[in-house]
């Protein structure tokens, strides 16, 4: 069983340094599946040339204000669920964030675990070590096994149908943890909930994100579990975190 039609949601504030990477990454996970994928960023509130750089990768847009990424996730799951048209139980939604690099089998993935029964899928997310001193880069490898994902919700990774999606009432619009509250919501209406590290998604390793609850303040609280405090070897590569990959292979 294949979902008729799929689409990609990609919430953004201010990310021109990043966005072009998440969105190339992103056509070649498309590319890799034998449905049509719509892809959708949603520009929150931006100020920068993040609305350029969708526009000439050739994605859908939706443009708001609310300056919250529920809002955003939910504005763009709204025109996804427009542009694909059609029986929910047969569409996929698939999440991601503009700071991070989805691996090409991202999309078949999720849509085999859909074909297996898979209402909603919890995918993982690993920080980009180039972004953190080595022992964090240490600690964090050796608390997330592979094969063994602890089910966290990250909105960086998170897939679900369209009839579950609406059923849970989709993303409520706040400033942070809607990805949470989806997912919990999902679960009540008892949705089939899948978690897989099998298609890990790259994110950026700021200390600064984005939202105030987001995994930016992981990553710091994170850093500052190890060191008291978070100290200059855990900040010194902070600067290129900001960067694109591209970019900082020239930096590092």
């Amino acid at each position: 069983m294949t979902p008729t039609r799929t689409a990609v949601i990609v919430p953004v504030h201010d990310e021109e340094e990043l966005l072009g990477d998440c969105l190339a990454s992103i056509l070649v996970a498309a590319a890799a599946v034998p449905v049509p994928v719509e892809i959708v960023v949603a520009l929150d509130a931006c100020s920068d040339g993040s609305a350029r750089i969708a526009t000439a990768t050739g994605v859908r847009t939706v443009e708001l204000a609310a300056g919250l990424v529920g809002a955003a996730r939910r504005a763009g799951t709204a025109r996804a669920l427009e542009l694909l048209d059609g029986d929910p139980s047969h569409l996929w939604l698939a999440h991601t964030d503009a700071d991070s690099i989805v691996p090409p089998h991202w999309l078949a993935h999720q849509l085999a675990l859909r074909d297996a029964g898979a209402g909603l899928v919890l995918g993982t997310v690993r920080p980009d070590f180039r972004g953190l001193s080595a022992r964090h880069a240490a600690h964090w490898t050796a608390t997330h096994p592979r094969g063994r994902p602890a089910g966290n919700v990250h909105g960086a990774n998170l897939g679900l149908r369209a009839d579950v999606y609406l059923a849970a009432g989709g993303f409520p619009a706040v400033a942070e943890h809607e990805d949470v509250e989806l997912v919990a919501r999902a679960r009540s209406v008892d949705a089939t909930v899948v978690v897989s590290d099998e298609a890990e998604v790259l994110t950026s390793a700021r200390f600064t994100g984005r939202t105030p609850g987001g995994y930016a303040a992981f990553l710091r609280a994170l850093a500052a579990d190890l060191t008291d405090e978070v100290s200059d070897d855990d900040l010194v590569d902070q600067r290129s975190a900001r960067l694109s990959p591209a970019t900082r292979k020239l930096v590092l």
